[in-house]
């Protein structure tokens, strides 16, 4: 059997690698949601979670979601409502169990399986940049429009603030 601390390593580990790999994440840290210190607080958050099963006894999984939810929204300025938190608390908790029950084996292989498919990171694409060449081909829109009669001057009325909105309204 591992010693006490060779096992909490493990267990920190097993966290780590659940959040790196998830896609929520991911594209917080990539995208800079966590301002310039986004990597430092994806590493901070890894601490804290393992910390915060040492240090509470029988979690549920509202118990961390309300946990993880609160560190994303706080620290990387983002809202989880893709489906993924219950499957990652669930993969928290079962790792943590297997972890209290000495299956360290069981949490190795679920460490490497998670390390090999973090190499697949998420992305988050914007629509394709229009280049100056496409401009070029198309040719200029041309606008028809009909005579209208003459248009007559007249004094508009100030638009109204109505709780911090400006209200225009039409004749």
């Amino acid at each position: 059997m591992a010693t006490p601390a060779a096992s909490r390593v493990l267990f920190s580990e097993a966290v780590r690698q659940v959040l790196l790999s998830w896609p929520v994440l991911q594209i917080a840290v990539d995208n800079g949601f966590g301002g310039v210190y986004g990597t430092q607080k994806a590493d901070w958050m890894v601490d804290v979670v393992q910390q915060f099963f040492h240090d509470n006894a029988d979690l549920q999984r509202g118990e961390v979601e309300d946990f993880l939810s609160d560190i994303m929204n706080q620290e990387f300025n983002t809202v989880v409502e893709d489906g993924s938190l219950p499957q990652l608390c669930d993969a928290l908790l079962q790792m943590f169990s297997q972890w209290q029950q000495g299956a360290l084996q069981t949490l190795r292989n679920t460490i490497d399986s998670l390390s090999q498919k973090k190499s697949e990171r998420a992305k988050v694409t914007g629509p394709p940049p229009q280049s100056d060449e496409d401009e070029e081909d198309e040719e200029p829109q041309v606008m028809e429009c009909e005579p209208s009669a003459p248009s007559v001057s007249r004094k508009a009325d100030p638009p109204e603030e109505e709780d911090g909105w400006t209200v225009v309204k039409k004749k």
